[in-house]
């Protein structure tokens, strides 16, 4: 278990982001920095939607990161792994049939398992602070039809766990690939990314716009686009696509 200088854990709090920010605009956190919830009741996740989990339920964790060797242009970097570290962490438990899609949730087989909400601070041209957000479904025994897609570690091994002490494990495993990609070359992250790349080389539908259609899904760009292959190569920004199941 990491130290409680680094690692602190609260008993509630709207939402494990909006904490550490807070701790990040009071001159009071510094890189590693990381808070574990064990009740989060706003929680953010992309595009706005809500995140909240009960008691013991789910890991709420948000780590503060300082990538001072990066360029603002270049956050997909942390995004790429941060994901790796939640695959790993969560394919130890759940097995072969964890993969991550694009461009930061954690699937098991064609279910959400989790899923990564940075939120950054830039200051001209020094990105100062990274707020790392995760979210993953541990102990929760069944979900809402408005998340049928969801799925908990619980459902897929049977028996409960300790979220604190998995959180623990979870954020060295994370700090793990932030010190990879810190010391050395991000083209070995984004190729470690691209193997275990949801639904990587088969055919998958897709929606822009009000058009549907089936591309294979190449691979992610190091500027962080997906390739898709619809009789020509296409590179799409997160945002441009909804991917149905």
């Amino acid at each position: 278990m990491p130290g409680p200088q680094v690692f602190s854990i609260l008993d509630s709090t709207d939402s494990t982001n909006n904490y550490a920010m807070a701790k990040v605009h009071a001159g009071l956190a510094k890189h590693g920095m990381a808070w574990f919830a064990k009740e989060q009741t706003a929680g953010k996740g992309q595009r706005g939607r809500a995140w909240v989990t009960g008691i013991n339920e789910n890991i709420a964790l948000s780590i503060v990161l300082e990538p001072s060797w990066l360029n603002p242009s270049r956050q997909f970097e942390i995004s790429v792994v941060v994901s790796l570290g939640c695959y790993d962490f969560f394919k130890k438990y759940a097995g072969e049939d964890t993969s991550i899609k694009w461009p930061n949730d954690i699937y098991w087989r064609d279910r959400k398992a989790g899923g990564i909400l940075i939120e950054n601070v830039v200051q001209g041209s020094k990105w100062t602070f990274a707020v790392v957000g995760i979210g993953l479904n541990i102990n929760r025994s069944s979900f809402s039809t408005e998340l049928r897609n969801a799925v908990s570690l619980r459902q897929i091994r049977e028996g409960a766990y300790d979220c604190i002490e998995l959180a623990a494990e979870l954020y060295a495993a994370v700090m793990g690939w932030v010190e990879t990609v810190r010391t050395g070359s991000f083209s070995t992250c984004l190729e470690a990314y691209n193997n275990v790349l949801y639904k990587r080389n088969t055919m998958a539908r897709f929606k822009k716009d009000n058009i549907i259609f089936t591309a294979r899904v190449k691979l992610v760009t190091s500027r962080g686009t997906l390739l898709l292959d619809s009789g020509v190569e296409t590179e799409y920004e997160f945002g441009d696509l909804t991917w149905l199941q």
